[in-house]
């Protein structure tokens, strides 16, 4: 179901991750995230695998196929397919006991490994933003917006499912973990 990146260099890394992805739901159909996921992946000697999905069905088979040896987990990507799958991808990776990476607090929350996400209200700007071009600015000649503060979620009870051991560096990072 999934690829090998076509850019990795490392011939037999003791990892492979996957970018789950709907191609249908991502922006440039998942391409947007290929780039930097091949670079992480190639600095950390991990193999970077696309995992393209478009149903439960294609999930299942993803996850399934990460199971075992070598070790293996999971990056997934927000689109709102990947959203609405929440539950589904929870509970089939903790079945294969596959760790993932999440893009929302609520994956890690219910069941998922731990979540990196965007923790910077959009709203205050965006306002501020629609007055401006209300009172003739033009869209084109304001500065692009980037979020400024990002959020950690652990899930404890989930690493020690997976046989996992988080680190204290990284439990120190988190702004929420899961016990």
């Amino acid at each position: 179901m999934f690829y090998k990146s076509e850019t990795s260099s490392h011939s037999r890394p003791s990892t492979r991750v996957a970018l789950l992805f709907n191609p249908d739901a991502s922006p440039g159909r998942g391409s947007y995230y290929m780039g930097p996921f091949e670079a992480a992946a190639g600095a950390l000697a991990i193999t970077p695998m696309m995992a393209p999905v478009r149903s439960a069905e294609e999930i299942e088979r993803v996850i399934s196929e990460l199971e075992g040896q070598p070790p293996s987990g999971l990056v997934a990507t927000p689109d709102y397919f990947v959203a609405s799958e929440r539950e589904l991808i929870i509970a089939v990776a903790a079945r294969h006991k596959v760790p993932g990476v999440y893009f929302l607090p609520q994956f890690a929350i219910t069941g998922g490994l731990m979540s990196y996400s965007i923790d910077d209200p959009l709203e205050p700007r965006l306002a501020a933003y629609v007055d401006r071009i209300l009172k003739g600015a033009k869209p084109e000649q304001l500065p692009v917006q980037e979020p400024v503060k990002f959020k950690l979620v652990i899930n404890l009870k989930t690493a020690k499912s997976l046989g996992l051991v988080v680190p204290p560096t990284l439990l120190a990072r988190a702004d929420e973990v899961i016990e």
